[in-house]
């Protein structure tokens, strides 16, 4: 069975050394031999007919079981890295070039996400133990990727200066009314509230970001400005000043785009702003990893702009500024993965073995995503008129610096348990 497998990897290892030990414990290398060699352990042999067959799933999956494992001074980051350096250059088996056009020709399926299967769907992931998300994330539960404005900044300024750089692009006067599409634990809308003075609806579909964003805000006594919602934002029919989204987009499915533009549209009074920041595929179009679809985003495909623009277009809004964010979310997940490795002893606690190695093949495998296969973020700035903005950009310049000055001066709140 590790005939197919060594086929494979002959094929698709260009550069650098993979150094696999075998199920018959034989230690062949991979590659031009560059390099410190990774060191991969392939412990049985349907362990090797399955990452040969469709390695996307099945890689994922065997180091979850421990069939395959890393050794000799290797990380799983730099075993993941190293794979996906290689598997950019696009020699892939044709076995598992057809399997990745199945589940691009089939993701329309996959991504059907009505009402009801939505809300599933995020209970799938955000509605795992609170306790959990507190061992890698910031004091501030922002699950998103981080905006660092500066080179040696922490994940807290970076997750503060990513809330800054959204609240500045949609130009915030003190009592609009402002929709947050998928709040997550409130980070954002708390900072909307408190810091520009408006008026915050949020939106979610887990009913655990629910509860604890709502008791935030009653903790900072700012209940009677800030709302958190357990409904969907179809459901919706408010008209709002500014509309901001953001890490929900992915959640939407291509299928959806239409629906969610047309809904904005709706909801955006005629002289709003909104700005949609979602994860954005830099090749085109794609497909949801296999492994991630199972374990991880149930629903979920990460979008390419080419996918997106046409919709927005066509639902009768004018883009306005569009910013990518480049490595950014690399580096966010850099420090969620090093966060979970420091406490994985309690997430063993809160779940098991299994589990602790399908987070840490989550995020490395993300931020391999991100650092070499061409993963970044975009945030789309978009209106109904486009008389509604000033002439140049500096105003995003101006209010950022202005609102730096305002939240520099603020406590830094912990988030609140959420057991």
């Amino acid at each position: 069975m590790y005939g197919l497998l060594d086929r494979a990897l002959k094929m698709v290892m260009v550069k650098g050394t993979l150094r696999v030990t075998g199920p018959d414990g034989v230690v062949r290398d991979y590659g031009d031999g560059t390099g410190t060699p990774v060191n991969l352990l392939i412990n049985t042999p349907l362990a090797a007919a399955k990452i040969a067959a469709d390695a996307d799933l099945w890689l994922g999956e065997c180091y979850m079981d421990g069939s395959v494992d890393v050794g000799g001074g290797t990380t799983l980051y730099d075993a993941l890295a190293l794979l996906t350096e290689n598997g950019q250059a696009h020699r892939l088996p044709k076995v598992a070039k057809a399997a990745y056009a199945v589940r691009k020709a089939l993701k329309r399926v996959d991504q059907y996400n009505p009402v009801g299967k939505a809300k599933n769907n995020v209970a799938h992931h955000y509605d795992l133990s609170g306790a959990l998300y507190d061992l890698f994330l910031d004091r501030d539960r922002q699950y998103s990727c981080a905006y660092f404005d500066t080179e040696d900044g922490s994940l807290e300024d970076a997750q503060l200066a990513k809330k800054r750089h959204l609240a500045a692009k949609l130009d915030i006067k003190p009592g609009m009314k402002v929709l947050d599409i998928g709040s997550g634990w409130g980070g954002l809308g708390l900072y909307i509230a408190e810091i520009c003075g408006a008026e915050v609806t949020g939106v979610t579909l887990s009913e655990e970001q629910h509860k604890l964003s709502n008791e935030r805000a009653r903790q900072r006594g700012i209940s009677d400005h800030v709302e958190f919602l357990l409904k969907d934002y179809r459901h919706l029919d408010q008209k709002y000043d500014r509309i901001v989204s953001v890490g929900m987009f992915e959640h939407v499915g291509v299928g959806h785009f239409k629906e969610f533009f047309t809904k904005v549209n709706g909801l955006l009074k005629d002289d709003g702003i909104a700005v949609l920041h979602s994860i954005n595929r830099s090749d085109g179009p794609g497909a949801t990893s296999a492994w991630i679809k199972k374990y991880i985003f149930p629903g979920g495909y990460i979008p390419a702009l080419s996918e997106v623009l046409p919709h927005i277009e066509k639902s009768g809004l004018y883009v306005t500024d569009i910013e990518i964010l480049r490595l950014h979310y690399a580096k966010t997940l850099h420090e969620w993965y090093l966060r979970f490795a420091d406490h994985r002893a309690r997430a063993k606690e809160l779940y098991d073995e299994r589990f602790c190695r399908m987070w840490e093949f989550y995020l490395a495998g993300s931020e391999c995503a991100f650092r070499y296969g061409g993963m970044n973020n975009f945030q789309i700035q978009f209106v109904k008129n486009q008389h509604v903005l000033p002439l140049t950009r500096n105003y995003m310049i101006e209010a950022e610096e202005r609102l730096r000055e305002i939240d520099s001066k603020l406590p830094r709140f912990k988030t609140v348990s959420a057991e």
